[in-house]
């Protein structure tokens, strides 16, 4: 009984060190457990299509107009309007589900981000990007409509496919 207590403990004590890691059901990122308990509001992002699985992985919450999508967080937040941004370290293996809390029930605007050299700057010849619509997203700007979501008092469930550079059509799922 006390060798099953003190790997329970263990357990408990890893995850607690590791934010990223995977809870109950795979979710993983700072706001897992509103996921896993389904308790949100929140959406669970579950992502495919990864070229590797290096550096990091991150999933950004924007207001669904297209005056305020993909503004500099710092704008956005003085200007008192909703932002989020949950980061992991891309997962070894397994599944990629990642959670993002929302302020209350509407419509938000969820971009996705493969940073593959764990840098904060996109960058543009190596790292993935992806959108909730899963459409081609080529040489242009990412649209809103492509992005955006209904969140309601539950967990909102959406499947993005990663996309990364494809030579002179711009971004595309891979093959």
């Amino acid at each position: 009984m006390k060798v099953m207590l003190s790997a329970f403990s263990l357990t408990l004590v890893a995850l607690a060190a590791c934010p990223g890691a995977a809870l109950a059901g795979g979710v993983m990122g700072a706001d897992a457990s509103h996921c896993a308990s389904g308790r949100g509001p929140a959406i669970q992002v579950n992502v495919s299509d990864l070229k590797d699985r290096t550096g990091l992985l991150r999933l950004e919450l924007y207001p669904a107009n297209d005056k305020d999508f993909m503004r500099p967080d710092m704008d956005l937040l003085a200007e008192g309007k909703t932002f989020r941004r949950v980061t992991i370290d891309a997962p070894s293996a397994g599944p990629v589900s990642l959670c993002i809390r929302v302020p209350h029930p509407g419509r938000y605007a969820v971009l996705f981000l493969h940073s593959r050299r764990a840098q904060d700057k996109f960058d543009f010849w190596k790292d993935g990007v992806g959108l909730r619509s899963n459409a081609r997203i080529g040489r242009a700007r990412p649209r809103v409509e492509d992005a955006a979501i209904d969140v309601g008092s539950g967990v909102a469930v959406v499947d993005i496919k990663t996309q990364y550079l494809r030579g002179l059509g711009g971004f595309g799922p891979s093959r």
